[in-house]
């Protein structure tokens, strides 16, 4: 009986073929006709196809799709916050216009974690593009929390994907690796195709004690760099720090060590909402310390609500009071959690800093932490509400409060030892980062040939022999403003630019429908140029010079209205730029009685 079992077995290894995940039996005949024409198709084979539509100049706006044949595979989602040039701009989210022309093809996005740069823009996507989410537990939370907003929570196919666990869209299988990062649930991502496996690590560091769950899972990273890698998309946000980042538990001990020498004040703590790991630690110093809690700021509360139901955070039983009841405890029983850590008009602690906050106000004495570090370009927003609260009597404590979530020289190197990739792709950051993370690829060994520093909108080709960027594809930046999506452009930004540096003057008169004769005007209504009280000489030697200037075109029979505004603009510009030297917007509105 056992010969023949093992007689079966070799038969079997010998007379197989899978196809996908189901085993097929066939003849020796069939099984060579099978062989020739897999080797056929391997010399035709299509190339992967990596194609960033976002997330390489900047931090922020992070979305990638993964091409093979028929299907679609896209990574993350982010949006990113508009530059200081882009006047009453909300949010910015990614243009997916390659997206949408190949609609058919994309089989689901597949998310890393739930930071605002890697899921801000879904809920405005998905409503162009109605494909399934796949995400951790947290993430899933979080993201849900966005879609019951925007009314897509119904509307939205979602799928809450395990460590280790593996997803098949089209012709990719996609594998969640254990990473650590300064949310709760990061995941690097295993994408394998026929062309081969690529790791994407999302955002992580290496943090062999982290504050929630376990350490990242380097034993997997190995266990595919084993099996071959094609290629690796590492983050680069930290890649010109020398070291380790710190892990998040020295946090911990800092927070300890100022509770107990702050023992006698309030304590209000500033930290990013997202940053579940440190404000489990501060609830944790707190409770140690026998402070009540209060959470303060919408993003902070939607979170901690949703990270506590999902038990990736653990408030012990009465620490944790509703602002109504902070009046009911002494200042030195008190830790107020806020969002605001970087310098945001609108955030609580900015409110609480100008007085505008309806229910906290900061009092003499006050500790307030910042445990976080100023995003690139929010310094000065960041100062300014520090010397607020300063101005206040607060004592203000902003360094050693906070460590980063992104891998450093050292752990970058980690991952490439472990993957042993042929092709390095540094993602994640601006040139500068990525250029840095170029370098430790090339001092391990991988040959420059073998790096590439893509650009949004770059087509990266590769398989097995080769790897090219082999085209580009429409890309850019979508702004939000209000309920709108996209409507607000280069010229509505440049407009409102020119109306922000120099104001506008509009210059209003009438003509008889019948004579073409001027009947009324020309007004001139000035706002953001000059003061108009003021300049009462001014505006009057325009409106002369205004009315001299219609008058002739139309004693010359030129009546069009484009060439009246036209004229009324030049002759306004000029004569404004040589009293002034400034150029206001000129808006001629011209009516007909």
């Amino acid at each position: 009986m056992r010969v023949c079992r093992i007689l079966f077995c070799a038969v079997r290894e010998c007379l197989t073929f899978d196809s996908g995940n189901t085993v097929y039996f066939c003849s020796r005949r069939r099984m060579e006709e099978i062989l020739l024409k897999k080797i056929e198709q391997g010399k035709t084979a299509s190339k992967l196809k990596v194609i960033p539509l976002g997330g390489l100049e900047q931090i922020g706006l992070n979305i990638t799709a993964f091409e093979y044949e028929d299907s679609i595979v896209v990574v993350d989602c982010g949006l990113s916050f508009p530059e200081d040039e882009m006047l009453g701009i909300d949010l910015v989210i990614p243009d997916i216009t390659y997206l949408k022309d190949n609609a058919d093809k994309v089989k689901g996005f597949v998310i890393t974690h739930g930071h605002e740069d890697h899921i801000g823009a879904l809920p405005y996507i998905l409503k162009e593009l109605n494909v399934p989410v796949y995400a951790t537990r947290l993430t899933m939370g979080i993201i849900e929390n966005k879609l019951t907003e925007h009314d897509l929570v119904n509307k939205t196919k979602r799928k809450v994907v395990k460590f280790g666990q593996s997803i098949n869209l089209g012709q990719f299988r996609i594998e969640f690796i254990k990473t650590n990062h300064s949310i709760v649930d990061a995941a690097a991502l295993a994408i394998y195709s026929p062309a081969g496996v690529v790791i994407h690590t999302g955002d992580f560091k290496v943090d062999y004690t982290p504050v929630f769950g376990d350490a990242i899972d380097l034993q997997r990273f190995a266990e595919i760099g084993k099996k071959g890698v094609l290629a690796l998309m590492c983050d680069s946000t930290n890649a010109e720090r020398l070291g380790f980042t710190p892990s998040e538990k020295t946090v911990g001990r800092t927070f300890d060590s100022l509770f107990a020498e702050h023992k006698d004040t309030r304590i209000i703590i500033a930290t990013f909402a997202s940053n579940v790991d440190r404000v489990q630690q501060i609830i944790n110093s707190a409770y140690k310390f026998g402070r009540k809690v209060v959470v303060e700021g919408r993003s902070m509360v939607n979170i901690i609500e949703t990270a506590s139901k999902l038990e990736c955070l653990h408030i012990p039983e009465n620490t944790l009071i509703d602002i109504e009841q902070l009046k009911n405890y002494p200042n030195d029983k008190t830790v107020i959690i806020t969002t605001g850590s970087q310098g945001e008009s609108m955030a609580a602690l900015s409110r609480m800093a100008s007085d505008n906050h309806k229910k906290i106000s900061i009092l003499p004495g006050d500790t307030v932490i910042f445990s976080s570090h100023p995003i690139p370009g929010n310094e000065k927003a960041v100062t300014n509400v520090i010397n607020e609260l300063q101005m206040k009597g607060a004592d203000v404590i902003f360094q050693d409060v906070h460590v980063s979530g992104h891998a450093c020289q050292e752990e970058i190197k980690l991952i490439y030892s472990l993957v042993k990739p042929k092709y390095a792709v540094p993602i994640h950051g601006e040139y500068k980062h990525r250029k840095a993370q170029a370098k430790i690829a090339a001092e391990l060994g991988i040959p420059k040939e073998r790096i590439f520093m893509v650009q949004s909108g770059d087509v990266l080709q590769m398989d097995q022999e080769s790897a090219e960027v082999a085209g580009k594809v429409p890309v850019g930046a979508i702004l939000v403003d209000g309920l709108g999506v996209g409507d607000v452009g280069n010229v509505v930004l440049r407009d409102r630019q020119h109306l922000a540096e120099d104001g506008i003057m509009i210059v209003v008169l009438a003509l008889d429908s019948y004579s073409d004769q001027l009947v009324s005007g020309p007004d001139i209504v000035s706002r953001g140029f000059v003061y108009v009280r003021e300049s009462d000489e001014l505006l009057d030697e325009a409106r002369l010079l205004v009315n001299d200037a219609v008058q002739g075109c139309l004693d010359k029979r030129q009546t069009d209205w484009g060439k009246l505004k036209s004229t009324i603009k030049d002759v306004l510009s000029e004569f404004v730029w040589k009293k002034t030297k400034r150029r206001p917007m000129i808006l001629p509105i011209i009516m007909e009685v």
